[in-house]
């Protein structure tokens, strides 16, 4: 394999290599998407342009970024383009996907027996043990631990065919626990509200540092015998390549917390908002004036007693938050 020139800022910015098995995953996610889109326009249904932006531009840019740029012409011969490259695959994209929201696009554009099929395959056994939360985390740092503290790695980098299967895992692990945790879909259970999200999120945020420092700081060199042997003139120091992609791996970690977190709690605002709305709505129902009583006489002056509101009365969640301001 030959040597690529050495890398430069604008080299980083303008080399570029077409990944077929990509660029065609990349197609059919945004021709799905776009066509639920239009589908929803076409019988006067709207859908948020951010939403479309998020997964076009954030989602699927950032698998292009990852798969096609310098990142994966330089992937081969330096260790710490391929550690972004991965933590792209693992977090930001997934990321950008599930901002998107497509569960919730499938189910409003699809007919109503596929949709409700889509509704039930979300709902099944297994799905919900892959995207329940403390599984979901699990799967994502079992994932990166796995590529590079086993053969996986090293064996991805000399087999074309297992470096896009590699791809392939690390996108699927991201998006068991983001999409879910963004979606308005009820896929996950009951108790995971949009608290229980947020901390989540923020103790995710912890354990995705977790490999970025492990391989900063391990003294062994990941896949050492194939940067050694593939390392190009003008980069000899392999173990500060693997130092320089441990940390870059910490820093987009970190960095993709933020905006994850403030995801959740902007839904978190938001359905508190249509929660009141609704709960307005109903007392303005319930409040009517009583029908006069019998003690009442023509002429009586004093206002109408009011028929006792529903919150005094029932004993459900939202009777009892009432109650209780």
């Amino acid at each position: 394999m030959a040597s690529p020139p050495e890398l430069t800022v604008g080299r980083l910015l303008s080399s570029w290599q077409p990944d077929l098995p990509a660029l065609l995953l990349v197609l059919l996610l945004g021709a799905f998407y776009g066509w639920g889109v239009l589908r929803l326009r076409g019988r006067g249904e709207r859908w948020p342009v951010s939403r479309t932006a998020a997964f076009a531009g954030l989602g699927l840019g950032t698998l292009v970024v990852a798969t096609m740029s310098a990142l994966a012409v330089y992937d081969r011969v330096l260790f710490w383009p391929a550690a972004v490259q991965n933590i792209l695959l693992d977090l930001v994209a997934p990321l950008g996907l599930a901002l998107g929201d497509p569960l919730r696009l499938a189910v409003r554009a699809l007919p109503e027996r596929a949709a409700g099929r889509a509704q039930r395959a979300m709902a099944g056994r297994l799905v919900r043990l892959l995207t329940f939360p403390l599984v979901s985390t699990a799967l994502v740092l079992a994932t990166e631990l796995t590529v590079y503290f086993t053969p996986y790695f090293e064996t991805a980098l000399r087999h074309g065919w297992l470096h896009q299967l590699m791809y392939l895992h690390l996108l699927l692990a991201g998006c068991l626990f983001v999409v879910p945790v963004l979606t308005r879909e009820e896929t996950l259970p009951a108790w995971c509200t949009h608290p229980v999200r947020a901390a989540l999120v923020f103790l995710d945020g912890i354990v995705d540092a977790v490999p970025g420092i492990v391989v900063m700081t391990h003294g062994t060199l990941i896949a050492g015998a194939w940067y050694l042997h593939h390392a190009p003139p003008w980069s000899r120091d392999v173990q500060h390549d693997q130092q320089l992609g441990g940390g870059a791996m910490v820093g987009i970690a970190e960095l993709v917390a933020l905006p994850f977190l403030l995801a959740i709690l902007v839904q978190w605002a938001r359905t508190e908002r249509a929660t009141t709305a609704a709960l307005d709505r109903r007392l303005a129902t319930e409040l009517v004036p009583a029908a006069p009583t019998a003690g009442q006489t023509e002429g009586q002056s004093g206002s109408p007693d009011l028929v006792r509101p529903w919150w005094e009365t029932e004993n459900s969640e939202i009777a009892r938050r009432i109650r209780q301001q």
